[in-house]
């Protein structure tokens, strides 16, 4: 199986998981003398069937992430500038739209509101940030759609 694969795996149980704990809220009280839709104790043995299969799943696929490499970084260390990345990005963002802003003065008497920072110096940090990030995210699927799971 491809670590990719795993990937697709782990987000459907986590889905699966999720809709079981729901189900199992649902039937887990009914009126007295009736019987719930769904019989609670198999959804108990599905779910914990789904949580045993993601465990594995995630020990196998942190196990790949560790011990795969490109170009001497881990996928493990990728992932984590690619976060980080994607972090700094939004915050460089959100300063860049605030920076921006336009205030209209009706009088000349109004306080004027200024940009501290350099608008257009932080949207090219911003576009080279996003370049690094589209090719560290590029790699990353390379290697999991080329990566064996452990």
């Amino acid at each position: 199986m491809k670590l990719a694969e795993a990937l697709q795996e782990r987000a459907d149980l986590n889905r699966s998981i999720e809709q079981l704990k729901h189900r199992l809220c649902q039937n887990a009280v009914t009126q007295e003398g009736e019987k719930p839709a769904e019989d609670p104790a198999r959804l108990m043995k599905e779910l914990s069937a789904d949580i045993d299969r993601l465990a594995e799943l995630i020990r196998r696929i942190n196990l790949t992430n560790c011990k795969t490499e490109s170009e001497g970084k881990s996928l493990t260390e990728l992932i984590a500038s690619r976060d980080c990345l994607k972090i700094r990005i939004s915050a460089l963002k959100d300063l860049a739209s605030y920076a921006s802003q336009t205030y209209n003065r009706n009088r000349p008497t109004e306080i004027k509101l200024v940009s501290t920072v350099n608008v257009e110096k932080l949207q090219k940090e911003i576009d080279g940030l996003s370049k690094e990030l589209r090719l560290i995210d590029n790699t990353i699927q390379q290697l999991n759609w080329s990566t064996e799971l452990l």
